[in-house]
């Protein structure tokens, strides 16, 4: 039987690694799932794709790989034997047969993640690692005013690492929201577009939250977009309330949110 490209959804705790990519620094996710693969084919190396990097510390519900593997077997039992193999922070939670042209990053047209913020007057033991801890008082009203202006299409380069080595910064965000979660006492937010630039969700974030604080005015997201300067928006969220939740392939699914 001839090689077959498998395409899987992968979800990871992102604590223990450098990142998805291999790093020289550290474990890396990618690493975790190649060790596990070269295991199963008897020492030969089978390289994987993914749809995108994530940063150190930064999780994933829904990140999307693809690989060859070298010979044909049923979906259901190459997850199970993956899974077997992968430690206990990785799971692949969804795989299929698919075809040799499929890419997962370069047919991708778009993601969405989400940003968990933990409102608790003292940092919960069992969310410090999956959440951002932000015990101060603040406006939901403004909050939700000022997260709106984010929706469309824009340059944001003001939210944008200065580290990154894109020239087009111009993304379409259909959807800029954030809830607060009653039970949880977290305030979750939600991103969906067409990409989105080196920690942008995390300078998002931030930046919101200081609106929400008091510390910039509600308009300071239309003035960002406009002033086009990094250094003018707030900081950088810590990595760990960030998740990539779901990568789109389907262009009318990623607009309708489905």
């Amino acid at each position: 039987m001839s090689a077959q490209r498998y395409k899987c959804i992968v979800q990871y705790d992102g604590t223990n690694y450098v990142g998805y990519q291999v790093q020289p620094n550290g474990n890396s996710v990618q690493a975790e799932i190649e060790k596990a693969l070269k295991k199963m084919c008897k020492g030969e190396y089978i390289p994987i794709q993914a749809s995108g990097r994530t940063d150190s510390g930064v999780h994933a519900l829904g990140q999307v790989i693809h690989f060859d593997y070298p010979v044909a077997i049923k979906a259901d039992h190459l997850m199970r034997a993956m899974n077997s193999l992968l430690p206990a922070d990785i799971m692949i939670t969804e795989i299929e047969q698919t075809t040799e042209d499929f890419h997962c990053r370069y047919h991708a047209v778009g993601k969405k993640y989400i940003y968990r913020v933990d409102l608790n007057r003292f940092p919960d033991p069992f969310k410090r690692q999956y959440t951002l801890h932000h015990p101060f008082r603040f406006s939901m009203e403004n909050l939700q005013k000022a997260i709106k202006h984010l929706e469309g299409e824009h340059d944001f380069t003001s939210f944008c690492s200065t580290k990154t080595d894109k020239t087009d910064l111009v993304r379409t965000v259909y959807e800029a929201s954030v809830i607060k979660d009653e039970a949880a006492n977290e305030l979750v937010f939600t991103f969906r577009g067409n990409g989105f630039l080196y920690n942008m969700i995390r300078i998002f974030v931030g930046t919101l939250l200081q609106i929400a604080d008091g510390l910039k005015p509600v308009g300071e997201i239309e003035r960002l977009l406009a002033a086009k300067d990094r250094r003018k928006a707030g900081p950088t969220a810590a990595p760990e309330g960030l998740y990539l939740a779901k990568v789109y392939y389907d262009e009318e699914k990623l607009k309708r949110g489905e």
